[in-house]
């Protein structure tokens, strides 16, 4: 079976990136022995529409399972419409992540935990306006 993972370096030691359409590589495991294949994440740098993107490219690559820290709700529902599993809130390398999961400790998701905008640097309501916060 293929496990993707979002990760922050191109090989199964580097640490799980906590963002998944926004993720710097995405790492393919096959279970079945142990080799893997990296991605850069194409999508990193798109003003909207990251995690849908990158769901599409993993769904196509033939990933049947997700591990990452957070991911949205778009992301989610293609990956479902996809058939491919979620497992989120997982921290630590890729490797330890996919021995957790063949050993069953591991729950898959079903919902979203992070919001359409995660990893995007901030958004509305968030300090990134001039003023000062005084009341006139």
């Amino acid at each position: 079976m293929k496990i993707a993972v979002s990760a922050n370096g191109r090989d199964p030691d580097a640490p799980i990136d906590p963002r998944f359409g926004r993720c710097a590589y995405f790492i393919i495991v096959d279970t079945d022995d142990m080799s893997f294949e990296a991605f850069d994440n194409e999508s990193i740098a798109l003003g909207g529409g990251a995690g849908i993107q990158s769901a599409q490219f993993m769904a196509s690559k033939g990933a049947k399972v997700i591990i990452t820290k957070n991911v949205g709700p778009n992301a989610v529902s293609t990956l479902s419409a996809a058939g491919v599993e979620v497992v989120t809130g997982q921290t630590g390398t890729v490797r330890k992540a996919i021995e957790e999961y063949k050993m069953g400790k591991l729950a898959v998701s079903k919902e979203a935990d992070a919001s359409n905008k995660y990893g995007m640097g901030g958004g509305a309501g968030r300090g990134r306006g001039m003023g000062r916060g005084r009341s006139k």
